[in-house]
């Protein structure tokens, strides 16, 4: 097991790195036709083979709760950004996919967040970015009891 003051100290650490980066970047948002965790929606979706994916795949990889990711989808639909319909696999949920518009929305705003990640991320090399993808890859596969 680990040094437990170390432990802390390397949580604190990474706590701390991560709010003050997303902070920034956040900035990215202003202005723009799309809020983060709508973007978040699309990053998923356009992912996706034909820009669709399960409800439940795009829940699974946002910060918040299942009602929230639902309403928020709901909103995107409204606003033409997605469409949503029954999962022909799973009658219980749904598939949505970017609209021409949701797409296109998503593309420019990536471009310049892109940027802004990489300018950020740039105090790094590229040897100390991989590690830190592969470090916090393991932090996010492992439990404590495995």
């Amino acid at each position: 097991m680990a040094d437990r003051r170390l432990a802390v100290e390397a949580w604190e650490s990474l706590f701390r790195a991560q709010y003050e980066v997303f902070a920034e970047v956040a900035s990215d948002f202003a202005g723009t036709e799309l809020s983060q965790p709508e973007y978040d929606v699309l990053l998923t979706v356009t992912r996706a083979p034909g820009m669709s994916a399960r409800l439940r795949d795009v829940t699974s990889n946002m910060l918040i709760s299942q009602p929230s990711v639902s309403r928020l989808v709901d909103r995107m639909v409204a606003r033409g950004l997605l469409t949503k319909c029954a999962d022909p696999e799973d009658g219980r949920g749904a598939v949505v996919s970017a609209t021409e518009g949701g797409a296109r929305a998503f593309r420019v705003l990536a471009t310049a967040h892109g940027r802004s990640i990489a300018e950020r991320m740039s105090v790094l090399s590229e040897d100390e970015l991989r590690t830190l993808r592969d470090l916090t890859k393991k932090l996010r596969a492992t439990r404590p009891d495995e």
